[in-house]
Parts: C-alpha cells; structure tokens; sequence
C-alpha cells in the first residue's frame, strides 16, 4: 500500500484491496451456496436440516473468527507505523488465540449440541441433518480460524490477491467433495447435506495449508518470520487483540445471531416457509459479500492511514467506501427485485418454495442498503480501532429493534413470515444511522489532533 494524494487514486486503491477480497468472499461464500443448492436439489428436508445447522453455526463462526478479524487492524496499524516486530508477534499470538477458540468450540458443541437441536422440536430428518451437517463441519473448525488469522495478516499488507488465488485453487475441490458425499458418487457414501459438512471440513484444511506455504516461502511475508519461533507467546499482545477483537466479535455475533432467532422462529412454520426464508437469506447473504468485501478494504486502509498520521486520508477513505457500497447495494437490489424469479429457481425444484423465496427477495432492496450502510461504516471505525460504542449501537439495533419489531409484525399482523424482513431492514437501518453519526464525531476528534499536532 501506498500513499494516494487524490480521489482518484484513492479509488483505485480501494478497487485493487477490493476485487480480491470479493472474490476471496465469495469464495468462502460459496462453499455454503454449494452445500445449500445441493442439498435443495437432493431433498427439501436436507435443505431445511442445513438451513438449521448453518443459522447455529453462522452467528458462532463469524463472531468468533470476528475476535480474530481484529488482527488486520492491528497489524495495518504497526504496518503504517513501520513496526515489523510488532506484526510478528501479533499474528503469532493471534494463531494462539485461535487454536483455543476453535478447541473450545469443539468441546462446548460436543455437550450442548444435541441438547439444542432436541428442544427445537424440528422434525426428525430435518434435526438429524442438521446435527450431522454440523459434525461434519467441526473438524474444520481449527484450520479455519487459524487460516483466517493469517488472512488477516495478508490483508493488512495490502497483498489481497493472495488469498484471491488460494480460494479460487480451492474451490473445484469444494465442489467435487460436496457431489461425491451428498449423492454419494464415486464409491463415497450418501450423505445428503450432512455431506457438505464433511466436503467443507476438507476444504478447510486444503487452504490453511497453503497460505501457510505461501507465508513461509513468498516475500514480503517470509520476512515477518511468523512460524520461525512460537515460543513468542505474550500475554500482552492477546490481551491487544481481544480488547479490539472482542466488541468487533461481539457486534458481529449480534447481527448472525439475530438471524439465526429469526431461522429458529420460522422453524415453527412448515418445511416450505424454511426452505423459502433461506433460500432468500442465502441470495441476500451472497450479495452482502460485496459490502463485506468493501468493509474490510476500508479496515485496513483506514487503518494503515492511521497508523501512519494521515487522517484526512483515513476520513475520505471511510465515505468512499460507505457511498460506494450503497451504490452497489441499489443496483444489485433492483436486479434480485425484477429476476426474482429465476434467482429463486435454482434453490429449488419445487413451486411452492420458489414462489415464497421471491416473495421475500422483493424485500432485498431496503434490506441491503440498510446493510450497506451499517457494514462499512461500522468497518471504518474498526479501522480507528473504534470499537465499544459500535457493539453497543449494534446490540441495541438487533436486538431491541430488529427482532420485536419482526416479531410483531409477523405475529401480530397478516405479514406472516414477510414481517421479519421488514423489522430486520428496519434495525439495520437504525444501525446505520448511529454508526455513521459515531464515526463522523470520531473523525472530528481526529482532525482537531492533526491539526493541533
């Protein structure tokens, strides 16, 4: 990364950071796509079982791995500071920290598991895919947490391509793996979606071993000698990670975790409206991948700018973020609105589900402009290592605002299952709003620094 001195160029920055991780996002994405659209194409209840396991592990995964996620800014920062040290010992404290999380994940699953699902009440197909889809899952669960830290750390050097070149290796493999155990092709055997788990598991273990191939052996990372010692354990540098990584965890548990209730709160109604609901989250979901992407493009060059005292570089980076994600959001949300249809056809064969999935896309506009907004500017205060008001904006928004109101709008109305989306859009936006006010009070407070130094 370098130093840009117009628009221009700044936008060029951010398009160079941005297209890989999209298509890293995607990547990763599209593992679950290839689990759900199989498992649809096998049967509706396997759809349905994935769809519950997916709504317990998303919110557990994603803020978790959230905790680590705080290793970019961090990094970005001592990078912009030109702390080669500093870096080191971070990323290698973060593989500490993941390796005990994914070890924790592993043991609290193997008691509450079962537990969870049988006071679901799901019927009994739905409830055994869902717990064999997740098992399956678990032995992927160190290598991913692991991989993500040192994703991480690329990202913060600004070599996004990397990781670009490792998912896109990757994914044939997915998509082989998801086949042969789902049909059961080949000899393996027929798993249905519980197979995808396993196909994930082995994708998972695939990428961790060669981003750790490429770290060791490609500069500029070679040089931060990250694997050479890992007797650097400092109870210092985790606790850095976590007093970040823990309110950007928790902000990002709030919102999965939001959806995962609402998933659980359908599940009271018929195997179609399940299917349905998923199906259109899994296309909403798909698309959130662009913000996403942008978001963590903004974290580290905000980051970086920081890091290095230039915070009129920081704050014109934050807004063209957020603006470039709403366009983006308005033009993709038209599109899922007029081929709603069509879109919805390849998650299902069966006429009633379709129908029903694009019902609940013509939502997807509001929805993801709302998301757009809450994303990134949420990402540019992580990039200011800004972090405790975001987690407590965003509990209140989730929590307080999205589910009542879906709540009541579904149940106290003829919506039915469409007032959920209505009370989600309505949160987000919330979210939105106070996100984008924290950080324009957090920009001025830079500012007044820059200028008084």
């Amino acid at each position: 990364m370098n130093q840009t001195f117009t628009i221009q160029d700044k936008m060029k920055q951010i398009f160079i950071l941005l297209i890989p991780i999209l298509i890293t996002q995607l990547g990763m994405f599209s593992m679950v796509f290839f689990n759900t659209i199989m498992s649809g194409k096998y049967h509706s209840s396997d759809l349905a079982g994935v769809a519950i396991g997916s709504s317990i592990w998303n919110p557990v995964f994603t803020g978790l791995s959230g905790i680590l996620l705080a290793v970019s800014p961090i990094v970005a920062q001592s990078y912009g500071e030109k702390k080669t040290g500093e870096v080191t010992s971070v990323v290698k404290n973060g593989l500490y920290l993941a390796i005990f999380i994914a070890v924790s994940v592993i043991i609290i699953g193997f008691f509450l598991l079962d537990p969870l699902l049988t006071k679901m009440n799901l019927p009994n197909d739905v409830q055994n895919t869902a717990r064999d889809y997740l098992i399956g899952l678990s032995f992927g669960i160190i290598p991913l947490f692991a991989f993500n830290v040192l994703r991480s750390f690329i990202y913060a050097l600004g070599k996004t391509r990397v990781v670009m070149v490792i998912l896109i290796l990757a994914l044939p493999i997915n998509l082989i793996f998801n086949y042969v155990l789902i049909f059961g092709r080949f000899g393996f055997p027929e798993l249905g979606g519980a197979g995808g788990g396993y196909a994930t598991a082995v994708t998972y273990w695939l990428i961790l071993f060669m981003i750790i191939f490429v770290i060791k052996t490609q500069s500029p990372f070679s040089s931060f000698n990250v694997f050479s010692n890992f007797k650097g354990y400092s109870f210092e540098k985790c606790k850095e990670i976590l007093k970040i990584g823990v309110p950007m965890g928790l902000s990002i548990f709030f919102e999965t975790s939001m959806f995962a209730v609402v998933t659980i709160l359908l599940s009271k109604f018929n195997v179609t409206t399940i299917a349905a609901y998923q199906s259109a989250l899994n296309i909403v979901s798909f698309l959130y991948m662009i913000p996403m992407s942008i978001s963590m493009a903004q974290t580290v060059l905000v980051g970086f700018e920081v890091g290095a005292g230039r915070y009129k570089d920081a704050k014109a980076y934050s807004w063209l973020g957020i603006y470039l994600s709403i366009i983006i959001a308005l033009v993709t949300g038209l599109l899922v609105v007029l081929f709603r249809y069509q879109v919805a056809g390849f998650y299902s064969n069966e006429a009633a589900v379709i129908s029903l999935t694009a019902h609940f896309l013509i939502y997807a506009l509001f929805f993801q402009i709302s998301d757009a907004i809450q994303a990134t500017a949420q990402a540019a205060l992580r990039g200011y290592k800004d972090v405790n008001l975001s987690f407590i904006i965003t509990l209140i928004a989730y929590w307080l605002i999205c589910l009542p109101v879906g709540y009541l709008l579904a149940h106290q109305t003829n919506l039915g299952a469409t007032g959920y989306w209505i009370g989600l859009t309505i949160g987000l936006l919330a979210a939105g709003v106070c996100l984008s006010l924290r950080l324009i009070y957090v920009q001025k407070k830079k500012f007044i620094i820059e200028q008084a130094g």
